[in-house]
């Protein structure tokens, strides 16, 4: 999936939410002035219980900042939202983890990068 305008940024969201992501496999590459996470995202979209490996990666950063990031890059993240705004993207984790990407324009690409494997629970928000 592609998010070009901010309009984009809701559909991809609703794709990666409740997405498990190891902080460590979170990395911002200044020089190319890109972004990315690697997760493994339920896939909600489909109606069996599956999850599948996928890299979020968000272009033309020009900064980032973390809010309560984990020390341990072994620390599991539970993603909750991905949302844009006027300078940016932002990424919202369970717990108050947070990043913000300052970026030139929205554009950032999802993408499926292993086959699904069954899981044997639905991610629950009650």
């Amino acid at each position: 999936m592609i998010a070009a305008d901010a309009g984009d940024v809701p559909p991809l969201s609703a794709l990666v939410q409740d997405a498990i992501v190891r902080a460590g496999d979170v990395g911002w590459d200044r020089r190319g002035r890109r972004l990315v996470l690697i997760a493994s995202r339920y896939r909600w979209e489909v109606l069996d219980r599956t999850r599948v490996r996928c890299a979020l990666r968000i272009e033309t950063v020009v900064s980032v900042q973390q809010l309560h990031w984990p020390h341990d890059p072994d620390t599991m993240l539970v993603l909750l939202a991905v949302t844009a705004s006027d300078d940016g993207i932002g990424i919202t984790f369970a717990g108050g983890v947070g990043i913000r990407a300052r970026t030139e324009c929205i554009d950032a690409v999802l993408e499926d990068m292993s086959p699904a494997w069954g899981v044997r629970h639905t991610p629950d928000h009650g």
